[in-house]
């Protein structure tokens, strides 16, 4: 039975019985969303991580992708500086050509080995880039070490033939080689990061059309 001060009073939209406010109902797509960035948030905490496995496979992926495109650029003459054959006076234009061709040669190649690790993992794309880059480091350095002890007929990704190498010989180490050099361990490290990016992402965009928006 209402009185007066019900009739002048009236509840608020919503409220309950009792006068305590109704709880706030959420609607369908945030509660997916929510719901799956807490099974992503679960999955990575599981699964996160450095992937060894999968970044070695992306280093495989980088080198063979760098032979092919060397390849390719030899074949089409657009590798100056990489490929033999040069004339002395051009030397410092042919190094910088050169130089810039191979950057972009390992940024490619490692934007595609970063890729196939970070699909291969699916999480921590950063790391998965990094773990590629440190496999090819690792890699590096044994062979030069086994090349040096036991001959230059143990350099392996000497022999794999269009492999792409900074031009510098073994009696030619100066500061503008060092230089070079780490401009192309930057390079590589930075192609392989962006491409365990990319590859992470796949993943996201698979959870989000799966675990809903």
């Amino acid at each position: 039975m209402s009185t007066s001060f019900d009739r002048e009073h009236p509840k608020a939209p919503g409220a309950s019985a009792a006068g305590t406010p109704a709880p706030v109902q959420r609607s369908g797509a945030t509660v997916a969303a929510n719901d799956r960035r807490e099974v992503v948030a679960r999955e990575k905490d599981r699964y996160g991580g450095f992937k060894w496995g999968s970044a070695f496979f992306g280093w495989l992926t980088a080198t063979g992708t760098a032979v092919i495109l060397t390849a390719l650029l030899v074949a089409a003459g657009a590798t100056v500086g990489i490929a033999t054959g040069a004339d002395a006076g051009d030397a410092r234009t042919i190094g910088l050509a050169g130089g810039l061709t191979l950057l972009a040669v390992i940024l490619v190649a490692y934007f595609c080995g970063g890729y196939v690790a970070g699909r291969m993992a699916r999480f921590s794309g950063v790391k998965q880039g990094i773990a590629v880059w440190i496999w090819a480091v690792v890699i590096a350095v044994a062979v030069a070490v086994a090349g040096a002890a036991l001959g230059d007929k143990y350099d392996v990704l000497d022999r794999v033939g269009g492999f792409p190498r900074l031009p510098i010989g073994g009696d030619d180490v100066t500061t503008g080689s060092i230089v070079a050099g780490v401009i192309a361990l930057v390079a590589a490290l930075a192609g392989a990061v962006a491409g365990g990016l990319a590859g992470m992402r796949y993943h996201r965009r698979v959870d989000a059309a799966g675990l809903g928006r």
